[in-house]
């Protein structure tokens, strides 16, 4: 009897060259799985008026279309965008693309306060890239949420090609830094980091979960898709949550 091919489709950033070798990793542990992906322009991250029209609904709606040919089970837009534009943007968006394509869809964002709520986690430590001001914009949503930000660290880079060439171990290094204020769990919320395999290092020597974005967005869409995310191995504790 042959089993049915899983096939995860995955919204980019145009300038990430992280996510996608990383989401290949993490699906190569599941037979039959794969991911596929569609990228729309995105080069910033900061609160301009150019940069925050990236995310303007439309582009991503003709990517997700783009990945929809492909008969994908389940879309996820592999950003963290809604992390300061609010919330509210990744739901409509996911609507949307439901509406578009027929095909469930979820976000690196949604996934990860999905696990938040499950866990029911109100403590957490934050890691970005990002500038202060967008930094400042991400801890207050998550306050809306309830969940305190106790500790973060931020690098002030706004060019997004850039992300991806920070060192794992000074992502390692920012990590341990807040595991001291004793969050619940540290989030790295950038998909363009190489920070999702060392999430098994960090929790062996913290006992602290690393909920990292590029990891969130494919334990979401395996939700999604009806596939269980427990049966990936090696990326961290996050993927036996349920």
């Amino acid at each position: 009897m042959t089993t049915r091919p899983l096939r995860l489709g995955v919204l980019t950033p145009s300038s990430n060259t992280a996510l996608e070798p990383l989401t290949s990793a993490i699906v190569a542990t599941l037979p039959g799985c794969s991911a596929h992906f569609a990228r729309f322009r995105v080069t910033e991250i900061s609160l301009s008026e150019q940069a925050l029209g990236q995310f303007d609904d439309s582009k991503i709606l003709a990517a997700a279309e783009l990945l929809a040919d492909a008969k994908v089970d389940a879309i996820g837009w592999s950003g963290t965008s809604s992390g300061w534009l609010g919330f509210e943007a990744d739901r409509r968006l996911c609507a949307r693309i439901g509406e578009r394509t027929g095909i469930p869809a979820t976000t690196a964002v949604l996934a990860l306060n999905e696990m938040l709520a499950l866990r029911g986690i109100t403590r957490l430590g934050l890691v970005t890239p990002y500038t202060a001001d967008v930094q400042q914009r991400i801890v207050a949503n998550y306050a809306a949420l309830g969940i305190e930000v106790v500790a973060e660290r931020h690098l002030g880079i706004r060019v997004n090609h850039d992300f991806a060439q920070v060192e794992p171990a000074r992502l390692m290094d920012l990590m341990h830094e807040v595991v001291a204020a004793r969050p619940q769990a540290v989030t790295t919320f950038c998909t363009n980091l190489h920070a999702a395999p060392l999430a098994e290092a960090l929790e062996r020597a913290t006992d602290v979960p690393l909920l990292d974005t590029v990891a969130t967005t494919v334990w979401g869409l395996l939700r999604a898709a009806g596939a269980d995310p427990g049966a990936v191995r090696g990326w961290g504790r996050c993927f036996g949550w349920r």
